[in-house]
């Protein structure tokens, strides 16, 4: 299929698809969107980057085009705002005047706003599930006009726990409704809960889910601790497109970020703790080249979508393997090559090893001497081997030390 205008879609909808520069459909739009089309369920498995969200989106879109009345058609649940905000970002896109704007009904965000969205008429939400359970639960939004349930990113929505939300939210829906569920990956807990919401599904797959793009140069480096801040700036210095950094917890990513900045970088920073209006403005501030950095939790490596991302830098390892494809993902998208960087220090030797069997993958080591490398200036520990105990009144309290300390303080 080479055109848009070859699927089964209304001409409004390709005139909007042209209009937004979107000529050729992806392998997994020009599968998805024909059988959607006719109202089949379908379970999907594709990579990240391959165009899942207008798989999804366009037949939606078409079947709002086509309902008579104000009510709510359609429902998409995924697990983050960031992708929340990407899908509602592409439906503004293409509605044009035919279509109501969506409502997004997300956390960190008045919930106000949100409702006036709904009573406004409109036929679609894109929510996470905490924001729309506790909606549902005070019976704010009616759902018993619902015709399509899209279930985006399942595998993540695992990951992080909705699970017994997303059961007890389908378990309102009505029963009579068509299902479209993506997932980059199909694990066995995942598949089951799938098979509860689905009938007779068209299963399309897509690639390998659990391998990096082949446009992905893979480096790793064994580094101590203390030197990854003096890699990772020459790695920055050496690469002038933008840069992704992902780190595991937040408020390592805080550190790492404050950091950088003491360097002269413009960095952004994304993760849980931040409020929905200072992720946006990291989004958009490395969207738009007004920082060339951004320091992130895995929060970052599912649904968001900034263009030209030249590398992808796992400061810290993944916490399971599957997020390093995702993390990766988010670098040679769209037929454009790409670079990510891991880091890993030599206890760390086996946790790679693991990840690279699990992901069937295998990165070039980079070779770099340690000599090469500044060290972190560390906070000196202090010296209690001369200190002289004070003598202690009986029932005084005692203040706990850690171990090491305890132990010469008492001789």
């Amino acid at each position: 299929m080479s055109t848009f205008t070859e699927l089964p879609i209304s001409l409004y909808l390709q005139t909007r698809l042209k209009s937004a520069e979107f000529v050729t459909p992806t392998e997994v739009q020009a599968a998805a969107i024909p059988h959607a089309a006719l109202g089949k369920d379908i379970v999907a498995t594709a990579q990240t980057g391959t165009g899942k969200t207008l798989a999804f989106l366009i037949p939606v879109m078409d079947k709002l085009l086509q309902q008579t009345d104000s009510k709510l058609g359609a429902l998409v649940l995924v697990p983050t705002r960031e992708l929340a905000l990407q899908i509602g970002r592409q439906y503004e896109d293409l509605r044009g005047k035919k279509l109501p704007a969506a409502a997004l009904l997300i956390g960190g965000t008045a919930e106000r706003a949100q409702l006036k969205a709904i009573r406004a008429g409109a036929k679609l939400i894109i929510a996470t599930p905490g924001r729309l359970e506790d909606l549902l639960g005070r019976k704010l939004i009616a759902v018993d006009g619902l015709k399509t349930l899209v279930l985006d990113e399942v595998d993540r929505m695992l990951d992080m726990g909705f699970i017994p939300a997303i059961r007890r939210i389908v378990a309102s829906l009505p029963r009579s409704r068509q299902t479209l569920c993506f997932s980059a990956t199909l694990e066995p807990s995942v598949a089951h809960l799938i098979h509860d919401y689905v009938r007779d599904p068209v299963r399309l797959s897509f690639g390998s889910t659990s391998k990096a793009s082949e446009l992905v140069k893979l480096t790793a480096y064994e580094v101590q601790a203390d030197q990854k801040l003096s890699l990772l700036q020459r790695l920055l210095s050496s690469e002038d497109g933008r840069t992704l950094v992902f780190v595991r917890t937040r408020r390592a990513t805080d550190r790492l970020a404050e950091k950088l900045k003491r360097q002269g970088m413009n960095v952004s920073v994304l993760h849980g703790d931040r409020s929905q209006s200072q992720r946006n403005q990291a989004l958009q501030a490395f969207q738009h080249g007004k920082s060339r950095v951004l320091v992130a939790t895995d929060v970052a490596s599912r649904g968001i979508h900034v263009d030209e991302v030249a590398q992808v830098i796992n400061y810290d390892l993944p916490a399971i393997p599957e997020d390093f494809i995702h993390r990766v993902g988010r670098t040679g998208r769209a037929g454009a090559k790409g670079s990510a960087v891991t880091f890993f220090s030599g206890m760390e030797r086996s946790d790679l090893a693991k990840l690279e069997r699990t992901l069937q993958l295998k990165m070039q080591r980079g070779k770099i001497s340690g000599e090469e490398l500044d060290r972190e200036e560390q906070v000196k520990p202090v010296d209690v081997s001369s200190m002289v105990p004070m003598p202690v009144k009986p029932g005084a309290r005692m203040m706990r030390l850690p171990g090491e300390v305890f132990q010469r303080y008492n001789g």
